[in-house]
């Protein structure tokens, strides 16, 4: 492996002109197919193997058309304070306003509340449903200022008016300013780490170049694909963090080469033969754990996996072949000032910050072990009382008209009103299909916790029914879940006395279905990724404690960063900070797919830090002596790397959706904690305590393993007495 990426590093620098023309034909290509690709197709989301699913899809087919996709706009009316939306003149504007709303060319239908009984019980309230012909995506701008429009002049008549569902998405996505403030600190660490303005900006400009790359790539590709908005900003994420973290190691390598005296092509070919076989490691970790996550089984959460693993393929192939070939025209610009020119390359220093740091827990391992370790434990304390859900608009801060229509409507109609189970009955081979159908629905409108249950609305065929329920809590709430598990379970009674089946679906339940589908598929996601990565890093650095140690730190990092999760989102501590106005469940995604990107993210710094330590292992140090060298050249290179990924993450925060504003949030926690607790304590701790045990492998193990020499052993055995580059050469490079 080493020898090869040496070759393929020497080649990028001798041939650096073809290498740049190539990734600008690439980015070009690629860009041109996005500005030319349509739109991504909506294609809704869809979760196979799970009841809400399979009663959508009874519903696509015995009411062709009905369910289609077409966008929505729920219309709340309020009237003021010790007045009625009944009232003669409030009446008036309300009927006034849908009928406007009625005659946008895109709209299927407007239904006006005083007709469909949509009033609350005090008068206060009413709500109209408008439909509309075409999905959310393709609202012309004239249909959604349309929409405002009507919107506001109910305001003018005195009625306060606002509005949720799918026609009022604003798109979200990446590209606000808070991703920029990410990249300006990454800028900052990367200026203060290596002291020039080339080797600071280096790393930046390539992987805003591997960003294009792959967003572009997603972009030609989103219609064929079916990608979303929230694909592309993750993928934007991860591509960014570690474009810039493996260039950034690539190039600390290469001027830890030219320290010594090598000559820059010489240099450049060390560098991406040794920290390059690092990333080419660190970011298979990181592509198993994200390609991992279509073992869940779900649709929408394979997709974002498997277009970030793209995106941190594009860095790795950027790291290996674009870096090298701008080293190659400027190599000595990457220096510190002091070390330029001819003769000037100096000594490497034989003492920094990272060697003091591995001294001081050198001397106290047991007692940095144990504080790190209980540290983390309390942090992932408030873990075991998460509670999973799928944020809507009450996340919403209550500056949207989303969120004051959703308080409207449950302050209204009830708490229930804003998240009602649809019930599916399949009545086809009932003699008596309306009978059936009104039995189940009394029955189920008996049960503890239903407020009231609709008209039955039957098929052309007469042999389906549909039927909303509206419970008496919030969507969110545990007695809602209690209510669907206990519709389902009275099922089978139900059944036996009708003969006919029904099912329960709906965003409410859909969300509860997710919600345990994600449960039931972490551990066996746990056990492919955890297990992959373990092989891999036992084949990288042929011993049985550092992979089992990495995984147990993993574990510890992850739950820890969960916990903050839980106590920022869900508990409420500190939420204010982070503009989050509404706390309630956790994502239900977010668990598993923080574990999936965290774990790739956690094995880059095991990566780059013990292969500095295995490294000057097999080179003959001590263990001791090998985790001090290991700290010397790669501690501050991986706190640099670890702060520019917590600037990126954190940088998300600052998104509308909640969504990723909890990820952000999520992963900037954990690098957080991996990179300063787990693998900058605990791991120098552990390797403290156990020695020359941590590089021990069983003699049959290592006959089998094949051997990938990710320290370089074969490239510095012959280049240990390197001759300096000639003056001229030097001197002629800027």
């Amino acid at each position: 492996m080493a020898t090869f990426l040496y070759r393929v590093g020497r080649l990028a620098f001798r041939r650096r002109w073809y290498v740049a023309l190539v990734w600008a034909a690439v980015l070009a290509a690629v860009g041109l197919g996005a500005l030319k690709a349509p739109g991504a197709a909506d294609e809704g989301f869809s979760m196979p193997g799970i009841e809400s699913q399979k009663a959508f899809d009874l519903m696509e087919q015995r009411f062709p058309g009905a369910t289609a996709d077409g966008a929505t706009a729920r219309v709340v009316f309020v009237a003021p304070n010790g007045q009625k939306v009944t009232a003669a003149d409030h009446k008036k504007a309300v009927e006034d306003t849908v009928a406007g709303l009625a005659d946008g060319s895109q709209v299927a239908s407007a239904v006006n509340p005083f007709q469909a009984k949509a009033v609350s019980k005090d008068g206060t309230t009413a709500y109209a449903t408008v439909t509309y012909k075409v999905a959310a995506d393709d609202l012309t701008d004239a249909s959604k200022e349309q929409l405002e429009h009507a919107l506001q002049e109910a305001r003018d008549s005195g009625l306060t008016v606002d509005a949720g569902g799918s026609a009022m998405a604003d798109g979200g996505g990446a590209g606000g300013t808070a991703e920029l403030i990410g990249v300006a600190i990454a800028a900052v660490v990367l200026l203060v780490t290596f002291g020039s303005l080339a080797a600071a900006g280096l790393p930046l400009l390539t992987a805003l170049i591997g960003v294009g790359v792959s967003m572009a790539t997603i972009l030609a590709l989103s219609d064929a694909l079916g990608l979303s908005t929230t694909t592309g900003t993750l993928a934007m994420m991860l591509g960014l963090a570690v474009g810039i973290d493996y260039a950034l190691f690539v190039v600390s390598r290469y001027r830890e080469e030219r320290a010594r005296g090598r000559a820059p092509q010489e240099a450049t070919a060390l560098a991406v033969g040794t920290a390059g076989s690092a990333v080419v490691f660190a970011g298979l970790t990181v592509v198993i754990a994200l390609a991992g996550l279509a073992v869940v089984g779900i649709p929408m959460l394979t997709k974002m996996g498997l277009a970030a693993a793209g995106a941190v393929v594009v860095a790795v192939l950027i790291a290996l072949t674009l870096v090298p070939a701008f080293l190659g025209f400027w190599p000595n610009a990457v220096l510190r000032r002091k070390d330029r020119g001819p003769g000037r390359a100096g000594e490497e220093a034989k003492d920094n910050g990272g060697t003091r740091w591995a001294r001081f827990v050198l001397r106290r391992p047991l007692p940095v072990l144990i504080l790190g370790v209980v540290g983390l434990g309390a942090l992932a304390l408030p873990m075991t009382s998460l509670q999973l859900g799928m944020p809507g608009d009450e996340a919403k801060p209550t500056s949207t008209t989303e969120r004051r229509a959703y308080d409207a409507l449950a302050e209204g109609f009830g708490p229930g009103f804003n998240g009602p189970l649809t019930v599916v009955v399949d009545a086809k081979g009932d003699d008596d299909a309306k009978a059936a159908a009104a039995a189940i629905s009394k029955d189920i409108g008996a049960t503890k916790g239903v407020v009231s249950v609709s008209p039955a609305r039957f098929n052309e065929a007469g042999d389906t029914a549909v039927f909303s329920v509206v419970p008496s809590t919030s969507p969110t709430d545990e007695k809602t879940k209690d209510l669907v598990t206990t519709i389902r379970g009275e099922r089978p009674g139900i059944e036996s006395e009708t003969g006919a089946t029904y099912e329960v679906t709906g965003t409410t339940a859909l969300n509860i279905d997710i919600s345990e589908k994600v449960q039931a598929a972490l551990v066996p996601y746990l056990i492919v990724v955890v297990g992959l990565a373990i092989v891999l890093l036992l084949v990288v650095f042929r011993s049985l404690l550092v992979p089992l140690k990495a995984a147990l730190g993993f574990l510890l990092s992850v739950l820890a960063s969960l916990g903050a999760v839980v106590v920022v989102f869900q508990e409420g501590h500190g939420a204010g900070l982070l503009g989050v106005e509404t706390t309630g469940p956790i994502m239900s995604l977010m668990p598993i797919f923080l574990v999936g990107i965290v774990f790739g993210l956690a094995m880059d710094y095991e990566v780059f830090l013990l292969s500095r330590m295995r490294e000057a292992y097999v080179h003959g140090e001590t263990s001791h002596q090998a985790v001090t060298s290991g700290f010397r050249h790669s501690a501050r290179v991986v706190v640099a790397a670890a702060l520019i990924m917590i600037a990126v993450f954190a940088g998300f925060i600052g998104e509308s959706d909640s969504m990723i504003k909890m990820i952000g949030f999520g992963l900037a926690s954990a690098v957080l904690l991996d990179a300063f607790v787990v693998r900058m304590a605990i791991v120098p701790a552990v390797l403290a305590l156990i020695g020359d045990k941590a590089w021990w492998l069983p003699k049959w193990l290592d006959r089998i393993l094949p051997r990938v020499d990710v320290e370089g052993e074969a490239l510095t055995r012959g280049a240990d007495n390197p001759e300096p580059a000639p003056a001229d050469q030097e001197a002629a490079r800027v």
